[in-house]
């Protein structure tokens, strides 16, 4: 097959969680005897270098008065080139990963048949962007779900969600892995006092880092350490057991990590209206033979009673109420690690692109 990833609007860093996934996938098809062509509509960067190679259709995002108006202006500009550059590539298939519509996007669909990623409630995300943008893709989402060859879910919840039953595409769940053959464990440390680690992005509401001020706070006894931010906007104090560390490439993450006894989950999914998820980050942490907590119903492990996985509710005042058994676990876990064959079927890259591979050609059939 000729396959076209497309992702649109953000840039994809290379030692992002989500192009880090992207370059995962690309490679196991392209390994198994597929043609592949990444496609990248987005704001500039610094250094191109970063990321994920592939085609690029850049814009502008002006500030001041007028600014956002200027920034959707350049959006829709942007879109034709890339759309072209696909056409020019002839694939036998695209594969969109969901992004608000922008005009006129919808010409993908006149050039091979389209399968989109599902990997979150649109409806309710966009509704914490505020009114404009909530209303905006209210309208304009039917473009591409009633279009769609197939839809690839990453949760059987969102492919139950009233969000996207209406449409009644091919769908298939299919939740998010890492290459285990390329994410080696790392050894369990030996620390005296317990450590606490946690990768997240900034400005999104529902990563919930505020509960991970609060955490510091109610368990002074234990170090926690933060990937992705440098500050927190509007925290005047600072916890002395609190450590953010800023955005961290793949091998500077996998040092900070490799000193942690257990690894924390999103902690506020539920202020996006999910009760399921596969992020990431857990992924990563399992990678490295890290334990985990979880405050959401995992795709893959939910099923999975291992001493070295501990589930707590997905509310908001989840910390409060289980600070103290977040604490005896990090303590518990000290020196212990998870065994990979209790994971290695559930979350491997491989067994999962397996699939997606299959589905394409399925929906390539009809």
């Amino acid at each position: 097959m000729r396959i076209a990833y497309i992702t649109l609007h953000w840039p994809r860093r290379k030692d992002s969680g989500i192009g880090r996934k992207i370059e995962e996938q690309l490679n196991h098809w392209q390994g198994s005897g597929h043609v592949v062509q990444f496609f990248s509509h987005r704001t500039p960067v610094d250094d191109p270098s970063r990321l994920v190679d592939g085609f690029s259709s850049e814009y502008e995002t002006p500030g001041g008065f007028g600014g956002k108006l200027m920034t959707e202006f350049n959006r829709c500009r942007a879109i034709s080139p890339m759309v072209k550059a696909v056409s020019n590539f002839s694939p036998d298939i695209i594969y969109l990963r969901w992004s608000m519509y922008v005009y006129p996007s919808h010409r993908l669909f006149n050039i091979a048949p389209v399968v989109v990623e599902i990997n979150t409630d649109d409806v309710s995300q966009h509704e914490m962007l505020g009114k404009v943008y909530s209303f905006y893709n209210r309208v304009t989402r039917r473009i591409y779900l009633s279009r769609a060859a197939g839809l690839v879910y990453a949760s059987h919840e969102l492919q139950n969600s009233r969000s996207f039953l209406p449409y009644r595409r091919p769908g298939i769940v299919i939740s998010n892995g890492i290459d285990l053959s390329k994410n080696l464990p790392c050894p369990a440390p030996q620390n005296d006092r317990p450590r606490l680690g946690f990768i997240g992005t900034p400005d999104l509401a529902w990563q919930g880092v505020d509960k991970i001020v609060r955490l510091a706070e109610l368990c002074p006894d234990i170090d926690i350490d933060g990937i992705g931010y440098d500050r927190l906007p509007g925290q005047n104090r600072s916890q002395s057991n609190l450590f953010f560390h800023g955005y961290l490439n793949k091998d500077q993450s996998r040092q900070v990590l490799s000193t942690v006894d257990a690894g924390l989950g999103t902690v506020a999914l539920h202020r996006k209206a999910m009760e399921e998820a596969s992020s990431l980050k857990t992924r990563e942490y399992l990678a490295y033979g890290i334990p985990i907590i979880v405050p959401y119903r995992d795709t893959d492990l939910d099923d999975l009673n291992i001493d070295t996985i501990l589930r707590i509710p997905n509310s908001e005042d989840t910390i409060e109420k289980n600070y103290s058994t977040i604490r005896d676990f990090v303590y518990r876990m000290r020196g212990k690690r998870v065994a990979r064959t209790d994971i290695f079927s559930r979350i491997d890259v491989q067994v999962k692109e397996e699939q997606r591979l299959a589905f394409f050609e399925n929906c390539m059939n009809r």
